[in-house]
């Protein structure tokens, strides 16, 4: 498995559960719930709080780093979020909205003690330059529990895989709207879920389109992506320890129904 293919087909195969329960918590009543009792107006503590981990960042460069949203959205939501709740509250509320999802979860996950531990070496091991959001977190106080770090590690991982994608994604030429058009998963369905107007979503569509390989530069990303995450893993864990990681994540992805 240490062989670059096999540690690519690694971060392949686990892609999928670190991106589903890396990001569960980010719409779950759990956060609701935090959210409201820290006073901030609904569905805006996603926003503030992962990005608060920066400080009080502006509308417009909150947007740039998330990627996937309009930037009117955050015009609309951080400003008022920000008076409401100071950065360090807004990081505090962030990581208890993961604790709480993760506590409702995740508690019966066998030894989550040991699956956060092999994330967060592999999320220790990364060089988190030109990632900032990945850098943020990376750094940020992690929960003392087992089973509250465990969703954090997941959290933490996904920031890691994200900020290398978007990278992969500048590499070949993609803007982020477009490669979610690319995505199979993805396409203007997702641009519609994620607040953009059915117009701005056609015109993405149409530009995307013109482009003739569009979906070869997606999986060329997607590739490089699994490719890095890939050394990553081979730098940070021995040939056991990945079997394991392998092992563990897909008992989680079907304890959890991922």
């Amino acid at each position: 498995m240490t062989t670059l293919e096999g540690t690519a087909g690694l971060a392949h195969r686990i892609r999928p559960v670190v991106q589903v329960l890396g990001g569960k918590f980010m719409t779950s009543p759990e956060l609701a719930a935090v959210e409201a009792e820290v006073g901030l107006p609904p569905r805006s503590l996603y926003v503030r709080g992962r990005s608060a981990v920066l400080g009080d960042v502006p509308p417009k460069v909150a947007a740039e780093l998330f990627g996937i949203f309009p930037h009117w959205l955050f015009e609309f939501v951080l400003p008022p979020a920000t008076a409401a709740l100071d950065a360090p509250a807004a990081v505090r509320a962030y990581v208890e909205s993961s604790a709480r999802w993760s506590r409702v979860s995740l508690s019966a996950v066998p030894e989550p003690g040991r699956v956060a531990e092999l994330l967060l070496r592999v999320v220790d091991a990364a060089d988190a330059s030109g990632l900032a959001l990945f850098a943020g977190w990376k750094n940020a106080e992690r929960p003392a529990g087992d089973v509250e770090r465990l969703g954090f590690a997941l959290m933490v991982f996904r920031e890691l895989r994200g900020g290398l994608h978007f990278a992969a994604l500048r590499a070949v030429g993609l803007p982020v709207p477009e490669a979610v058009i690319a995505d199979p998963e993805g396409g203007r369905a997702r641009l519609l879920r994620t607040a953009w107007s059915e117009g701005a979503a056609d015109e993405l569509v149409a530009a995307a389109e013109r482009k003739p390989d569009l979906r070869d530069r997606w999986q060329r990303a997607e590739a490089l992506t699994d490719e890095r995450i890939g050394e990553l893993l081979a730098s940070a864990l021995t040939e056991p320890e990945l079997a394991e990681l392998d092992r563990r994540l897909a008992e989680l992805a079907v304890f959890v129904q991922v």
